[in-house]
């Protein structure tokens, strides 16, 4: 199938929005909403059922683009803080202005997966096909929720536009924006079981009740301003609600709880383990006879960070062939002509560790660093999103090992293994607790 992009390059420069503001914009009517969030309600029910004897701790993430960089996500999570003080919310932002679904699906690696959320709040423009692997791999290792964003209007064409799937058939370029909004974003909603939140027809509905044209919600051909910030907020949070008549969410089947006594065990099957001690209790933890320590698929990297430049990487993903020690990476990098690179890396505990070039696959002495050549993205990174130009000669990047896992628990609850295989293991712990276990439902392909 024909990969073609939406939009590449989508940079916020900000935009300030006083939440009072809100007010005096005409409210979004959504009609009936008594079907929204059918598929995001376990992670609603731990929002709605929290106390504060019983406090539920839930993760959410926003990724994508410039757009998802905007402030309605952070009116988004300020309502849900609002709504539920009881819980204990633990809400990031990592989204990239400017990387569409074909450089997301690299970040990812070290942005979505391991955060593990509870819900995903996602949006991202670019290869329909690279969208659909980023949606594939949350699915094979996470037991997130997945709250699917299709595209707001910016045109007057999508009024007119076609509507129906069985008439867009896939891209040539001619229709894509209705292809990606109206067959392919469902599609993808309906064979992974994700929350569609279909903002398009929320925001053409909002636009014809309102006598509004598309540009009166942006701030440029695309970027929202205030007023497009508070519907799409609006849009978001009309799906954020928990209602017991929608049934539980598949998600609920996804995490177990289990008491296991002193110097018990549990064979189990998933990727991720939390241990909740009893009072006083001091655990020690085995997973298949080693310590999480010990397990090299528990370890992992942080974004690549170029000094000077930004958030953007230039290299991404950062793979490894042997197992990793907890340490600091650097990459010495000098320019060597059009878009080539040469390069030293080197670890806080493994020292210098090897040089490569930027048109070829470089695996450090160690093993400890894989780099394939389409890992690379400098000028983009530096030159376009950054705004450091000219590409200097000599630049850094840095980068961390990180580690997700904990040999011992005392006193609170802690996960302690993050990023098992989706297999079988078995879980020793010196103390009574109980164990939460979270099993993907999807099994890993072994496409990155």
């Amino acid at each position: 199938m024909t990969t073609i992009p939406r939009i590449i390059i989508l940079l916020s420069s900000g935009a300030s929005f006083a939440a009072s503001a809100a007010e005096s914009f005409p409210p979004l009517l959504a009609g009936d909403t008594s079907g929204l969030g059918k598929n995001i309600q376990r992670t609603m029910r731990l929002l709605s059922t929290s106390t504060p004897e019983h406090r539920n701790t839930v993760r959410i993430l926003f990724y994508g683009q410039s757009i998802t960089e905007q402030k309605w996500s952070q009116i988004v999570a300020d309502d849900l803080r609002a709504r539920f003080p009881n819980a204990d919310l633990v809400i990031e932002n990592r989204a990239l202005g400017g990387f569409a679904s074909q450089l997301l699906v690299k970040t990812a690696e070290t942005d979505l997966y391991p955060f593990q959320p509870d819900l995903l709040i996602f949006h991202v423009y670019g290869s329909h096909d690279k969208y659909e692997d980023i949606i594939r791999r949350t699915r094979e290792r996470t037991t997130a929720e997945i709250l699917q964003q299709n595209d707001h209007v910016t045109k007057p064409e999508a009024f007119t536009e076609e509507t129906d799937p069985a008439k867009l058939l896939p891209p040539n370029g001619k229709h894509w924006d209705a292809f990606m909004n109206h067959r392919h974003l469902p599609e993808v909603a309906k064979k992974y079981g994700t929350e569609f939140c279909d903002q398009r027809a929320l925001w053409k509905g909002y636009l014809k009740a309102n006598s509004l044209e598309p540009k009166t919600l942006l701030r440029d051909g695309v970027h929202l301003n205030a007023h497009g910030e508070f519907l799409m907020a609006e849009c978001v949070k009309a799906y954020l609600r928990y209602d017991p008549k929608l049934g539980p969410s598949p998600a609920e089947q996804w995490v177990k709880d289990y008491e296991v006594g002193k110097d018990g065990r549990l064979e189990f099957e998933g990727s991720r383990v939390d241990v909740i001690p009893k009072p006083g209790e001091k655990i020690g933890v085995k997973i298949d006879g080693h310590k999480p320590s010990e397990i090299p698929a528990l370890y992992g990297f942080s974004r690549a960070k170029p000094k000077p430049g930004g958030k953007w990487p230039p290299v991404a993903p950062i793979q490894s062939a042997s197992p990793l020690v907890l340490e600091d990476w650097t990459m010495d990098v000098t320019k060597a002509g059009d878009k080539l690179f040469e390069f030293t890396v080197r670890g806080s505990k493994t020292g210098l560790d090897g040089s490569g070039r930027s048109d070829q696959r470089f695996v450090s002495n160690s093993r400890r660093i894989v780099i394939e050549p389409d890992a690379w993205n400098v000028d983009f990174a530096l030159g376009v999103l950054a705004g450091v130009k000219p590409v200097p000669e000599k630049f850094t990047v840095a980068w961390s090992v990180v580690p997700y896992f904990a040999d011992e628990v005392n006193g609170r609850t802690l996960t302690v293994a993050s990023g098992l295989p989706n297999t079988k293991h078995i879980l020793e712990l010196t103390g009574a607790a109980t164990v939460r276990v979270y099993t993907p439902p999807l099994k890993t392909t072994g496409a990155r």
